[in-house]
């Protein structure tokens, strides 16, 4: 079924088990997933989070059935050492890229680090846009709260071949959009910033009060009381065209958190 937005859930290192809230999502009907690769140890050896080294083939086409078969469209976000300005993180993303290969996700995720500049970025990038070319997945860029607009626009104006081969494009995170120093508390100037050659295709959303990265759910923070800013940023999206997921990138306590803020987020896009 072809739906312009979908909204789903993410896997988290917070979670008991690495599949509860994949088990969370398909119970409540969410139509989109992401897998995020995010495996700690502790000082007293107790491991959480999961990798792609977890998942044997067996588990991998499981995932894949139970998404086609319950039409929910998956993406992969990478490991936070996955780098590719060094060696190690070019091998963490093709690892990523063959584990979204293999569940059936059409989307890997990474973040833009500008230690060396944009062309050194895009450069770097090069053999992960092979690799996921051939797996017929594309890559997302998501902006952290050290990332600007025109570190983004500086990035894909050196990615412009990739970006009209529909291999590349970026992640709006909102909620780092709104730390970030230049457009500290108004994540919708840092879309607005954005030049018409970044194409927006997969979205991370949740929210902070412009202090630290909370992670809240959508209508748990200053959207709680005031929704304006959200309503403003679907019309934005609405403008724009944005047909993708939109992730809830949190795992609360209670859950049922994730399912109202997609009905409240379903009724928002409803009016526009």
């Amino acid at each position: 079924m072809n739906r312009p937005i979908r909204i789903g859930n993410q896997t988290a290192v917070s979670s008991a088990d690495p599949l509860e809230p994949f088990r969370f999502a398909l119970e409540h009907g969410f139509d989109a997933f992401e897998w995020f690769a995010d495996k700690k140890t502790n000082a007293d050896h107790f491991t959480q989070g999961w990798e792609e080294a977890d998942f044997d083939p067996a588990l991998r086409a499981h995932i894949r059935e139970t998404g086609r078969s319950r039409d929910i469209r998956f993406s992969m976000h990478a490991p936070w050492q996955a780098n590719p300005l060094h060696p190690e993180g070019i091998a963490h993303l093709l690892q990523s890229i063959d584990f979204a290969r293999d569940i059936g996700a059409d989307l890997v995720n990474l973040h833009l680090y500008m230690d060396a500049g944009a062309q050194a970025y895009a450069e770097a990038i090069q053999p992960v846009l092979k690799r996921a070319a051939a797996a017929q997945v594309r890559i997302s860029i998501e902006n952290t709260p050290h990332t600007s607009p025109d570190d983004f626009n500086q990035t894909f104006a050196c990615l412009r071949p990739a970006v009209r081969q529909g291999l590349i494009g970026m992640c709006f995170d909102l909620g780092h959009a709104n730390l970030c120093s230049a457009t500290h508390n108004d994540y919708l100037r840092y879309l607005d910033t954005l030049s018409a050659e970044v194409p927006l295709i997969h979205l991370h959303v949740h929210e902070n009060y412009g202090d630290a990265d909370r992670h809240l759910p959508l209508f748990t923070g200053p959207s709680r009381d005031n929704d304006v800013g959200i309503r403003c940023f679907l019309e934005r999206l609405a403008r724009r065209q944005y047909q993708g997921l939109m992730i809830l990138e949190q795992w609360p306590r209670p859950p049922q958190l994730l399912v109202d803020a997609r009905t409240r987020l379903r009724d928002l896009l409803g009016g526009i």
